[in-house]
């Protein structure tokens, strides 16, 4: 082959290979395995435990509560499963229909599921922060944006 003849062809190779080094299998809910526990946050009075249970056959369920001074606990439920769109984040809140958010590629020890279509929250996220579970809700209200972030420590 001449030289001149190679050079469009080691472009398109060259173009192509990030594509073939970095392409990653889509994550499982398996992969998600370093969620599971229990988790607490204390802040201002206000106690936040969240717990999930370990992946079992493609699901994992959890349950978020939290306690105010003054007020009842508030509790909320969520599971992760595997649909045809993917991996589902399904949120149950009191008095709302349950709210399915897909999981977008990511990073390993982030799991960000989104759905854009939902008033708020859009984003649920969740990363492995050293020893601690980190969360955070995010997306736009009336065109702004915010966000709530949460540390879980594991409770022993």
């Amino acid at each position: 082959m001449k030289p001149a003849a190679a050079a469009p062809t080691l472009a398109l190779a060259l173009l192509l290979a990030p594509a073939t080094v970095f392409a990653a299998d889509p994550l499982t809910v398996g992969d998600l395995a370093w969620m599971a526990g229990s988790w607490s946050q204390e802040a201002s009075g206000k106690v936040v435990r969240e717990t999930w249970l370990p992946p079992v056959q493609g699901a994992m369920a959890g349950v978020t509560q939290t306690h105010r001074p003054g007020k009842p606990a508030s509790t909320e439920f969520s599971t992760i499963t595997t649909a045809p769109a993917g991996v589902i984040f399904t949120a149950y809140v009191a008095g709302q229909p349950p709210t399915q958010f897909v999981l977008k590629p990511g990073a390993p020890g982030e799991a960000v599921f989104e759905n854009l279509d939902h008033d708020f929250p859009q984003r649920v996220i969740y990363r492995k922060c050293d020893d601690d579970l980190c969360a955070r809700i995010e997306g736009l209200i009336n065109g702004q944006a915010r966000g709530m972030d949460w540390r879980y420590r594991r409770v022993p």
